[in-house]
């Protein structure tokens, strides 16, 4: 006997007769419904205005009017056949590909622009013809990905409120395209009346489920871990600049310091300018980025964000260092000893000299946007391999600093991978101090008018370590690297920043930088101390010089990028160790002592800026204890999610590593899931009244053999329907539990509960036995 509701249950094929029934079907007929035309249209305006405020693009000025137009033709058009409409949208949609295809050949390293343009211009076309609900769907797919293509491109948060827009209108679209599908929107006779539907009327149902989604996507978004970024070897960098002079690369100018068309770099120590007044800085522009610097200047900066990094670490972005003290300043001795390298005119990418160190280190890949004006020295954590970079040429100075032919303008962009050494102070702390002639050469000057004078103090400081540290410990200072260590503490703690600018008076003409400052002022400014512990360094045969640059600046977790101002410019003293290559210290106070490293994991660095918050209200002990607990298990976690992410970069043999470990993760995840559903069920059952619990326990076995019960049918029903597909003895046992149940929950009956179980035992394990 054929049985349809079985059929129904196992196949869900929708039983239709005649062609009436046929030609409802919601996926061809034509679409009615104005909200939902309404509702997908602002999706993709949406989608269109987020990448034109991501991208800084004018796309919407010609696209969103078309896209009223053509949403009000598809409506009035939607029972037509359309043919000419179709042929002209063929067409023009050739026509786009096209010009996608040339875009591409534009911007070899980042096409996602060019993505965004022809999925818009395909979007304007395919609007003309949307009579159905497919169609609309098509148009909701191309709106998300437009959305997605803005998240990539976005660096600020002025896209937050475009995504928040985008969800509140997904909401209701999602709601009412399901309506659709359900027959429940009421069309022109052909469907059942529907009960009243209005979108205003949900709005506070709207409301909640946005705040939850909300909700729940910053709690996600929190734990998320922040994975190393650039697997693809594709970088972003702005579009080919060109060059007309001849680059030599021995110019350094700074906008914030050129007179005349001249470069001012007041590297002579004089304090006054060419009227006679005391010499100031720049409001806009960091002194210390010149081929000379006077560190005579008097004034301060005002900020503004000069630009924004992509990184997958925190570091400080180096742009220049120092060799030669003046006395009161710095400068670059070998300006002219610069080499200049070309790129490949099919490619941005330039290759630099490999690092000369034996130490192990790490890939860092980071891309900068210029926001404002910056000189044209070229901003890179330290020891760059490759540069990504829309000049045909750059230059390379003996310092290891890049400078370009061109001033960094706004919204240029560009990637660089760096190989930056570890800090690994054990390392560093057996150094030997055997230096190579030109680090000896160069690293070590010291006015000698000065050099008697600071090495005594310093030798001074140093042979008072047991007597000045706060812990009595045996522990002496006879490397390297404690030496400065401890001379960069020192510093740090003994001499102060005046809290006004105004209080430290300019050094006059035959007053020494460095002497004024151990012996007069205790202090000076920030990058007074810097230059402070370099000479220190040096009266004591360690070679060092100074290097200026950017600080990391504050970390948006939003956007994932490092928003860096002006005023986070500043310099540091670079060292020297044989093998290991140069290693920064920061003696400025209210600044750590060693600089951002490349050991600290970044995988939870947003559930660590969420507790930083937290911790802020809760009691000192608590916090304390809760970082030491947090700090070590997250910690792990991210270090073994670096590891397990690098495995795929490490050949075939790592490749082949990471999927064992991902298949018997999985696996094993897979019995764990198992196994606590398993145990879940039982307890369930545990709960239940004995005949309850043996009627579930039947169905259960039953589900998994296939033949589960429809939420529909009664139990005797599904009795009938089982012995179609069991044996005799099996479907009888069925029968017996069903009708032993339905007699106990409807008639109160007591069922023989020891029979049925013998039953219930010898069905299963004759089903074991079938099995095997």
């Amino acid at each position: 006997m054929f049985n349809l509701t079985r059929l129904n249950r196992f196949w869900h094929l929708r039983v239709s007769y005649g062609r009436e029934d046929h030609q409802e079907s919601p996926s061809v007929e034509v679409e009615d419904s104005i909200s939902l035309r309404v509702l997908v249209l602002a999706l993709v305006i949406t989608g269109i205005a987020a990448v034109d405020i991501a991208a800084n693009t004018t796309f919407s000025l010609w696209a969103i009017p078309l896209s009223f137009v053509g949403a009000g033709w598809s409506y009035y058009r939607r029972r037509q056949a359309n043919i000419t409409v179709k042929f002209c949208i063929a067409i023009g949609m050739l026509m786009a590909l096209g010009a996608f295809f040339g875009n591409i050949f534009g911007e070899l390293n980042d096409t996602r622009l060019a993505l965004a343009e022809l999925l818009i211009q395909l979007q304007i076309l395919h609007g003309f013809d949307v009579p159905r609900r497919k169609n609309l769907g098509y148009s909701i797919v191309i709106g998300l990905i437009l959305l997605g293509v803005a998240a990539t491109l976005s660096q600020t948060l002025a896209f937050a409120p475009i995504l928040l827009l985008f969800l509140a209108i997904a909401l209701p679209t999602l709601v009412v395209n399901y309506r659709s599908q359900l027959g429940l929107v009421k069309a022109k006779g052909k469907r059942q009346k529907a009960k009243p539907f209005k979108l205003t009327k949900q709005l506070p149902t709207y409301f909640l489920l946005f705040t939850v989604v909300v909700g729940l996507g910053l709690v996600v978004f929190a734990f998320l871990p922040r994975f190393p970024g650039y697997q693809l070897r594709t970088f972003p960098v702005s579009s080919p600049i060109e060059v007309k002079n001849s680059f030599t690369g021995r110019s350094i100018i700074n906008p914030g310091y050129v007179r005349q068309g001249n470069a001012d770099n007041q590297g002579n120590g004089t304090a006054s300018d060419s009227n006679g007044q005391p010499g100031k800085l720049d409001s806009g522009f960091y002194y210390g980025f010149n081929s000379k610097i006077n560190q005579n200047l008097r004034g301060e900066m005002k900020p503004k964000v000069v630009m924004r990094v992509r990184s997958q670490v925190e570091g400080f972005w180096r742009v220049l260092a120092f060799d030669r003290y003046t006395g009161k300043g710095w400068e670059v001795s070998r300006n002219d000893d610069v080499a200049t390298i070309k790129r490949s005119p099919w490619s941005y990418q330039i290759y630099l000299s490999p690092p000369p160190v034996s130490g192990k280190t790490k890939e860092v890949i980071q891309t900068y946007t210029i926001v404002s004006e910056l000189p044209n020295l070229i901003p890179a954590m330290s020891y760059p391999r490759e540069i990504y970079f829309p000049t045909p040429v750059i230059a390379v100075d003996k310092e290891g600093g890049l400078r370009s032919p061109v001033g960094l303008g706004e919204d240029l962009t560009y990637t660089v991978i760096s190989d930056v050494p570890y800090r690994d102070r054990t390392l560093l702390g057996t150094a030997n101090t055997n230096y190579p002639p030109d680090i000896e050469k160069y690293y070590l000057q010291i006015p000698p008018e000065i050099s008697t004078k600071v090495r005594q103090r310093t030798e001074e400081i140093l042979a008072n370590y047991n007597r000045e540290r706060v812990g009595k410990s045996q522990k002496t200072l006879d490397s390297t690297y404690e030496k400065v260590l401890y001379l960069a503490q020192y510093i740090k703690q003994n001499y102060s920043i005046p809290e006004n600018p105004l209080d430290l008076p300019f050094f006059d003409d035959k007053e020494d930088l460095v002497e004024a400052f151990l012996f007069k002022h205790k202090g000076g400014y920030p990058d007074h101390f810097s230059t402070v512990l370099t000479v220190m360094l040096r009266s004591i045969g360690i070679p060092a010089r100074l290097v200026a640059g950017f600080g990391a600046g504050e970390f948006n977790p939003f956007t994932g990028m490092y928003v860096v101002k002006n005023t986070d410019a500043y310099a540091m003293t670079e060292v020297y160790f044989p093998k290991y290559g140069w290693f920064t210290f920061d003696p400025i106070p209210n600044h750590p002592l060693i600089p951002p490293s490349i050991e600290e994991t970044q995988t939870f660095s947003v559930l660590r800026q969420f507790w930083q918050w937290v911790a802020g209200w809760l009691p000192s002990p608590v916090t304390g204890f809760f970082n030491h607990v947090f700090g070590a298990i997250f910690s792990w976690l991210g270090k073994a999610i670096a590891w397990f992410i690098a495995l795929f970069t490490q050949g075939w043999l790592g490749i082949l590593t990471g999927l064992i470990l991902t298949t018997t993760a999985a696996f094993l995840a897979w019995l764990g899931w198992v196994q606590w559903r398993d145990w879940v069920n039982r307890r369930g059952l545990s709960k239940l009244p004995p005949m309850e619990r043996l009627y579930q326990q039947m169905l259960l076995w039953a589900n998994q053999k296939g033949l589960g019960k429809h939420p529909a049918q009664t139990p005797l029903e599904y009795a009938k329907v089982a012995a179609e597909y069991h044996t005799t003895n099996d479907a009888q046992v069925i029968n017996d539990i069903c009708q032993a149940y339905v007699s106990w929950r409807y008639g109160g009956n007591t069922p023989n509960l020891h029979k049925l179980r013998q039953k219930w035992q010898e069905l299963k394990n004759s089903s074991r036995h079938k099995q095997k």
